[in-house]
């Protein structure tokens, strides 16, 4: 019964990814006299509004349709041009933020296998990852700081932390996560919004300003005064921001990031032909921010939020910087725009899976599912008790060893 459900859910995923696909590589339709683009709002008319779980409960909504929390410089379909605080970067984006993050619901099943968990993920878009999310938990003495796990962009807290989050449990640790920059396509969410298990889509700041209350929540319901993070993706380009900018430096001991956007991306040289053709005033990257939405534009190179985030330097003073990278990452790439520079007071620890284990393949995706990663995590927030890295073999795309 549990390989039969396994399988429906892989299935389930891969028949996600080919409409994507196709939705991707579709040709237009010919018609004897040109049709108008639709909007957003047309587009998500079409769609519908009941596709998002009605039982996850809203921790903080940090922007309303029309208002624009973290894009202040316009309010209305094409007025937001990216200057001032509005960081979407591009005239084509809807100029309202919205956004919010909530609860998760229930557990899902340990996996070993990214195309498993994220199958599973879409079909159970609350639930949270093994291990996480005991509220009753107490932080002990051996291990004083709960640990956070934040997901990254079109992921979300089971799929994220599916593999990582009942060993980290095990281990001694009292694991909490959440579900952020929940969005929609009038929002600027993208046409990946729509599906239910989709998140980390909304502007980064107002998911940063989420990832603050949830902090708050968690160190005051475990009496702790600091957390460790265990980010994947923007999930870790995030919480640097949230370091830097919402109050987190003194929060955060230990930031471990995989595969992070702390530098941007260039999707392989897509990013920045985007960005060095919009700066000749031609807005290709605001058609592209219609399906791939806000928070995706903005982690490309020379982005205004990766230069802000980085304008005064990689680090904060007093965190420990564990930054893990693949050489096989196919979305943040180059791969060692992840790497941090350490500045003062800040300890920065550069690790390319690769690096004595040739044999572990992980791509972007599937480094969350890699024995190493998890060795890593466990080292960094306990070098004691886990001294040594492990080194199995883990494929590309699938994860985990391959088996479902």
């Amino acid at each position: 019964m549990r390989r039969s459900t396994r399988r429906r859910t892989v299935m389930a995923a891969v028949m996600t990814g080919v409409s994507i696909l196709a939705i991707g590589f579709a040709g237009p339709t010919v018609h004897a006299e040109p049709e108008s683009a639709p909007t957003e709002q047309q587009l998500a008319d079409i769609i519908g509004a009941g596709l998002k779980d009605p039982a996850a409960r809203p921790i903080v909504d940090s922007g309303s349709a029309g208002s624009g929390s973290a894009c202040t410089s316009g309010s209305g379909a094409g007025s937001g041009n990216g200057s001032g605080d509005c960081y979407g970067g591009s005239g084509s984006s809807s100029g309202s933020a919205g956004g919010y993050a909530s609860d998760t619901v229930g557990h899902g099943p340990a996996m070993t296998s990214w195309v498993a968990a994220f199958g599973h993920g879409l079909l159970n878009p609350d639930v949270a990852p093994p291990g996480a999310n005991d509220w009753n938990c107490k932080p002990t003495a051996e291990h004083p700081r709960p640990v956070l796990l934040v997901h990254g962009t079109w992921m979300n807290a089971y799929n994220g932390f599916a593999y990582m989050g009942q060993p980290i449990k095990d281990a001694g640790f009292c694991t909490f996560t959440l579900n952020y920059g929940r969005s929609n396509l009038v929002e600027g969410g993208g046409l990946g919004s729509v599906l239910p298990g989709v998140m980390g889509t909304g502007y980064i700041q107002d998911s940063a300003k989420q990832l603050a209350a949830f902090v708050d929540r968690v160190l005051a319901a475990t009496g702790a005064e600091q957390v460790d993070i265990v980010a994947h993706s923007q999930g870790g380009s995030m919480a640097n921001w949230y370091t830097k900018f919402e109050g987190g430096a003194a929060k955060v001991h230990d930031l471990i990031t995989y595969g992070a956007t702390h530098h941007g991306t260039s999707l392989v040289g897509i990013g920045a032909l985007g960005r060095a053709i919009n700066n000749l005033g031609i807005d290709v990257l605001g058609l592209v921010e219609i399906f791939v939405g806000h928070a995706g534009i903005q982690q490309t190179i020379g982005s205004d939020f990766v230069n802000r985030l980085n304008a005064d330097g990689d680090t904060v003073p007093g965190i420990e910087y564990t930054i893990v990278a693949t050489r096989y990452d196919e979305i943040t790439n180059p791969y060692d725009l992840t790497f941090l520079r350490p500045g003062p007071g800040a300890r920065v620890d550069n690790i390319l899976l690769q690096d004595g284990c040739e044999q572990d393949l992980s791509d972007h995706l599937t480094m969350m599912y890699s024995p190493r990663s998890l060795s890593i995590a466990l080292r960094a927030l306990d070098p004691v008790r886990f001294p040594e890295l492990v080194c199995d073999f883990n494929p590309w795309l699938v994860g985990g060893g391959g088996s479902l």
